[in-house]
């Protein structure tokens, strides 16, 4: 149980079921064609998975955001903050503005979608005012950001290499979080959703 970010695959997109995304696919291209911008095709269909090929996304929002709230409070505006975190769709393309779709999910009664670009550009700015460590993991496809930060290995590095981001792991666990999100659909064209 709890709330996972997770990418989508090309079946789930066009799924048209209860537990597909199909209603939300049509949504946001009938609102790009009416801000007359190219619709979203689909993404990939995530095949012949294997553990750490960055194929898929997959991550659990497990520790507090206090701390994470307060970075972004200090380093973003107001709407930065709401275009890096939140969002319920992140989308593969860059968008001048969020876009709010009248469907809703089992948290919200709307679909509110920022482009994975400008996510990762407020989440890098993060990044580097905590000097983000390179062992953060990338592949991020099984649990492997919160594995790392929640089952000692992000503790292990914190004590031999201290820095900003050791002084709140819960933090620099949510700007790891977002920015391996924003990567991840941009890498592979894919959405991502909290589910």
């Amino acid at each position: 149980m709890g709330v996972y970010l997770v990418g989508v695959g090309a079946r789930e997109w066009s799924d048209g079921s209860e537990d597909g995304r199909g209603r939300l696919a049509a949504a946001l291209n009938e609102e790009l064609r009416r801000r007359g911008l190219p619709p979203y095709a689909s993404p990939p269909e995530e095949r012949n998975l294997v553990r750490g090929s960055g194929q898929a996304f997959e991550e659990k929002l497990v520790p507090g955001m206090d701390g994470f709230l307060a970075l972004c409070r200090a380093h973003l505006s107001e709407e930065e903050t709401e275009t890096l975190c939140g969002w319920s769709l992140l989308v593969p393309f860059s968008l001048d503005q969020e876009l709010i779709l009248p469907v809703g999910d089992a948290y919200t009664d709307e679909t509110t979608v920022s482009g994975a670009p400008q996510v990762e550009a407020l989440a890098e700015r993060l990044a580097a005012a905590l000097a983000l460590p390179p062992e953060v993991p990338s592949a991020c496809d099984n649990l492997d950001l919160t594995n790392w930060f929640l089952d000692g290995d992000a503790t292990k590095l914190a004590a031999v290499r201290p820095g900003p981001w050791s002084e709140d792991l819960d933090a620099a666990f949510y700007v790891a979080l977002y920015l391996r999100a924003a990567q991840h659909s941009i890498r592979r064209g894919a959405p991502i959703v909290y589910s």
